[in-house]
């Protein structure tokens, strides 16, 4: 008599693979991030906020700090939708938290003011591809993971996203708007054409990385199959 367990099923293991891997890849960035983190955190805890916040390393340690509560809103969320009887409940609670999270910590690094802030005439670069090449490894990564969340959970939010074009719209627009508001408040920074095709691309790769989960759209009323009449009798 064989008294093995029998295997867990595929998807559950790829489900365990997935989480895996994700807490690897987490665990990885942050042995690679630690000296620059360890460094920002006293000027934290010591409520230096222009230190804090204001260096991107500040920025990343308060982000890392604020996943667990993070975590807890989209809990208490899903845990609101589900009294209501409003589904998928922990989905679009998922969704709406990480895009916040995933997003508001970028758009701050972008609006951090530059040594000739407020002094320093506004730059534009209309030209594609110019700046591309200046960027390096770790600007273009950044860039491309500025508009990532957004690009990974609004189609799971919203049906009307899920699309290729759509999420490339909406990452594109709002890159433009980040582009536009460095040049009005003169931030001492450069406003490039092709910061808005990176933001953009990262948000299209992202998104097809959530593909599986996006939320497919409403059928119409012509499309629902309708009721066979009855023969009388």
């Amino acid at each position: 008599m064989n008294d093995a367990a029998p295997p867990p099923p595929p998807r559950r293991a790829r489900r365990i693979a997935l989480l895996g891997l994700t807490a690897l890849a987490a665990a990885s960035g942050l042995f690679a991030l630690r000296g620059p983190l360890l460094m920002s955190a006293p000027m934290c805890l010591a409520g230096r906020w222009d230190r804090c916040l204001g260096t991107f390393n500040g920025v990343v340690l308060m982000t890392l700090v604020t996943l667990p509560l993070a975590l807890l809103v989209a809990w208490a969320l899903t845990r609101v939708r589900r009294a209501a009887g409003r589904a998928p409940a922990w989905r679009t609670s998922l969704a709406e938290v990480g895009m916040a999270h995933g997003t508001v910590p970028f758009l701050w690094l972008t609006m951090i003011p530059g040594g000739g802030a407020g002094v320093a005439p506004p730059r534009v670069s209309l030209v594609p591809l110019r700046d591309l090449v200046t960027m390096g490894p770790l600007g273009i990564g950044g860039n491309l993971l500025v508009f990532a969340s957004l690009g990974f959970f609004a189609p799971m939010r919203s049906s009307a996203l899920a699309s290729v074009p759509r999420i490339l719209a909406i990452g594109a627009g709002c890159s433009v708007l980040v582009e536009t508001a460095q040049y009005v408040l003169r931030l001492d920074r450069v406003s490039s054409v092709d910061d808005v095709l990176v933001n953009a691309t990262g948000a299209v790769l992202a998104g097809l990385a959530s593909r599986r989960w996006w939320r497919a759209p409403a059928a119409a009323p012509s499309d629902r199959p309708r009721p066979v009449p009855e023969p009388a009798g």
